[in-house]
């Protein structure tokens, strides 16, 4: 005789999305012999703490995202920061901790990939210029550039390209962001492209413009970079790319770069390289540590759930899609069934802009548009708001799906698998409970 083995939701839903589904909205009998898991829609209501109201317009597969969150606190960053690991340091930021309009640096998600550098003085930080398209290196001092070139401020969204990579069944390996890989802080330093025009580069020679940065790798070994990316020579000379120094008004905080890096807007975060000591003008695609390989690729075409892509069917990821965050209140927050709700967030998109923004509470069955505000410039996030009431007491889920210039619209579900789990823009979802 088999024994039987008890599931926890997380566990059912991972192993056969459907299935759990069946069993906990009762499409099928409740009673389940081989997995020995007994649910239903009674049981999961009381888990999210009250009725789900619209229980039948939730897509098969879904679990209602009330169930099992977490929070964990961080040195040195606002509390409520979740820790995803320690060497190197990586942390995400709670949706509901993002409702500034502005980041502020407490709350700036931490995506290292290497070990900082202990010595971050501005005063002797030199940057390095070279590659096959400069005849001979140059090094300038952080203090020089600040001196020599035309100061730039410009507010611009950072993302990392694994954002939402928890989300992706069967799950991708790497770092399991959820939501909050993503913050629009105010940057201040200088254009790339004025740096790169002061040094009598032929752009005809020019294919991609790469990085090194001060960090270490965790190995600990010499000479090994812990990521070396690149941009296409289009995106150096974009007038919103930076070799930054401020956030906020303030030095960079260490685990965002300080003293210095660069700040690559509409792409993935991996593009704006921390602890920036070396810039490379390349006449080839630059093939530094993560830009070989499967990182920060995607296959050029769909591929079914679990495949295993040929490294030459996989591109590298250029630009992040449309995407939207609700930031204005916590999700599983209880809210009176006598007031109106107050809908707020933010979204943002790669090379365009964001048109409209949307917002549910019956499950996608209906949407309702929200105001949305201009961006403060080119690749600031745009913030958007929305009121809602509900018809009675129960749990729901608040939904928001932003839409840019060129009709491209957040789906209901992760959009095309792939192995890294990449550009995942699935729309936000947010816990209420309404009593």
């Amino acid at each position: 005789m088999v024994k039987k083995r008890e599931m926890n939701l997380d566990e059912l839903y991972a192993d056969d999305p459907e299935r759990a589904d069946a069993i906990v909205f009762g499409r099928i009998s409740d009673k389940v012999t081989r997995r020995g898991f007994v649910s239903g829609l009674a049981t999961m209501s009381a888990l999210v703490g009250g009725e789900i109201v619209f229980s039948k317009f939730l897509p098969q597969g879904m679990m209602p995202v009330a169930y099992g969150a977490k929070s964990f606190t961080i040195p040195g960053k606002d509390k409520g920061l979740t820790i995803l690991n320690d060497r190197p340091v990586n942390a995400e930021v709670p949706p509901h901790l993002l409702n500034d309009k502005i980041t502020p640096n407490n709350r700036m998600f931490v995506r290292n990939n290497g070990i900082p550098p202990k010595n971050t003085s501005a005063s002797s930080w030199k940057i390095t210029f070279a590659g096959e398209a400069l005849k001979a290196p140059v090094t300038m001092g952080l203090r020089d550039i600040q001196k020599k070139f035309p100061k730039v401020t410009r507010q611009i969204w950072v993302e990392c390209g694994g954002n939402g990579r928890a989300f992706y069944n069967p799950p991708a390996g790497g770092n399991q962001w959820t939501y909050g890989a993503v913050g629009c802080p105010v940057w201040t330093g200088v254009r790339l492209r004025d740096v790169l025009d002061s040094l009598n580069i032929n752009y005809q020679d020019v294919v991609s413009v790469g990085y090194k940065g001060a960090d270490t790798h965790i190995s600990g070994q010499k000479g090994k970079d812990a990521i070396s990316r690149a941009m296409l020579l289009e995106k150096a000379m974009d007038d919103n790319t930076l070799i930054a120094w401020e956030m906020n008004g303030d030095d960079i905080p260490e685990m965002n770069g300080a003293p210095v890096r660069l700040v690559t807007p509409g792409v993935p975060g991996s593009f704006s390289g921390k602890w920036l000591s070396e810039v490379l003008v390349r006449n080839i695609m630059h093939d530094g540590t993560k830009m070989r390989g499967s990182g920060y690729r995607m296959p050029y075409y769909p591929v079914a759930p679990g495949t295993k892509v040929d490294k030459k069917h996989m591109t590298l990821l250029q630009e992040m899609p449309v995407k939207s965050l609700i930031t204005s209140f916590k999700s599983g927050d209880k809210h009176s069934i006598n007031k109106t709700l107050n809908v707020a967030g933010h979204a943002w998109t790669g090379e365009q802009n964001i048109t409209g923004v949307d917002v549910s509470i019956d499950f996608g069955q209906t949407w309702h548009k929200a105001a949305l505000t201009e961006a403060a410039n080119p690749f600031a996030w745009q913030h958007f708001g929305a009121q809602v009431n509900f018809p009675r007491r129960g749990y729901y889920e608040v939904w928001a799906r932003a839409t840019d210039n060129t009709g491209k619209m957040q789906p209901p579900s992760t959009p095309g698998w792939n192995p890294k789990g990449y550009a995942n823009n699935m729309i936000h979802r947010i816990a209420v409970n309404v009593v």
